[in-house]
C-alpha cells in the first residue's frame, strides 16, 4: 500500500499561503466547541523518523489555547510502566473530556518498533492488533474523536533529511545510531507499517496516510483532515446538520480512509 502512495505530491507556495490561514483558525474555533461540549479529541501520528511528526504538531498548537490540549512525545517505558499491559501507559496519558491530545508516536510501537527490534516476542505483537483495535473501539463507544496519520517518505529522502540534521549544529543531536540502522532496515520497518495500517484501519478510527516529501503538503492535508473530523464530531454531538464547508471537508477526509481501506486491500470496517 505504502508504494501506492504518490510521494511526489506537493503544494505550490501561493496556493499554500492561500489555503492554510483559514484552515488554522478553524482548527481553533472546532476546538474551543469541543472543549466547551467536554468531547476529547485523540490524534495520532506515525510514520518513518524525519518525516515531520514533531513539526507539523508543532504548528497544529501554535494557536491553541495550551490549557487545552495535552502533548505525548515519544519515549521508553519506565520501570513501571513495563510492569502493566502495554496500553496502560498511554491510558494515563488520554485527553481528558474537552481536550485534544497529541500523540508524538503511540501503542503502535507494539506493532512496530517493538516488532522490527524484536523487543516483544512474536505471539504477543500479533495479539496487538485486536487489542489495539478493541482498546480504539473503546475509546470511540466513549465519545472520543481518533484521528491517526501515517507521514510516509521514501528511504532515499530520510536518508537525505537524517544527513542534514546530523549536519546541523542545532539539530545534529536529534540523529542517533539508531536513525542510521532503521533506515538501513528500511524494507523490514515499511512490512510491519503495511500490516499496520491493513489491521488497524476502522470506520471508527481510520487511518490517513500522508505523503511527506513536501512539508506544505503535508501541512494542509493534516490540517484539513483534522479540521473535517473535529467539524464532524461537533455536528454529530449537537445533532445538527453539518454545514456545506463541514460537509465538503468531511466528505474528502472520508474519501481519503476509503483509499487507504482501498490499497489495504481491504473493505471500510463500518462497524
Amino acid at each position: 500500500m505504502l508504494e501506492s502512495v504518490d510521494r511526489s505530491r506537493g503544494l505550490a507556495r501561493p496556493r499554500y499561503v492561500h489555503v492554510l490561514p483559514p484552515l488554522q483558525d478553524p482548527v481553533r474555533l472546532p476546538q474551543s466547541a469541543l472543549h466547551d461540549a467536554r468531547v476529547p479529541t485523540l490524534v495520532v501520528f506515525e510514520g518513518w523518523d524525519g518525516a515531520g511528526k514533531s513539526t507539523v504538531i508543532q504548528r497544529l498548537t501554535e494557536r491553541l489555547d495550551p490549557r487545552v490540549f495535552r502533548h505525548t512525545p515519544s519515549a521508553p517505558p519506565s520501570e513501571l510502566e513495563r510492569r502493566y499491559h502495554f496500553l496502560w501507559r498511554y491510558q494515563m496519558r488520554l485527553p481528558e473530556d474537552g481536550q485534544i491530545g497529541f500523540f508524538d508516536h503511540s501503542w503502535y510501537g507494539r506493532v512496530l518498533v517493538e516488532r522490527v527490534e524484536k523487543l516483544t516476542p512474536r505471539k504477543q505483537w500479533k495479539l496487538a492488533y485486536d487489542q489495539i483495535n478493541a482498546f480504539e473501539r473503546w475509546l470511540a463507544d466513549d465519545g472520543q474523536v481518533i484521528v491517526k496519520f501515517f507521514l510516509h517518505i521514501s528511504k532515499r529522502e530520510q536518508k537525505r533529511r537524517l544527513r542534514r540534521m546530523e549536519e546541523d549544529p542545532v539539530e545534529h543531536w536529534k540523529v542517533q545510531k539508531q536513525d542510521w540502522r532503521r533506515n538501513r532496515r528500511y524494507d523490514d520497518w515499511a512490512e510491519a507499517a503495511e500490516d499496520m495500517l491493513a489491521k488497524t484501519h476502522t470506520s471508527h478510527a481510520p487511518w490517513t496516510v500522508v505523503a511527506a516529501t513536501d512539508f506544505r503538503h503535508l501541512r494542509h492535508q493534516v490540517f484539513e483532515t483534522l479540521v473535517a473530523r473535529m467539524e464532524e464530531a461537533l455536528a454529530r454531538h449537537q445533532g445538527a446538520p453539518q454545514p456545506a464547508l463541514a460537509q465538503k471537508r468531511k466528505s474528502a477526509a472520508l474519501e481519503r480512509a476509503r483509499a487507504t481501506a482501498r490499497e489495504a486491500g481491504l473493505p471500510l470496517d463500518e462497524a
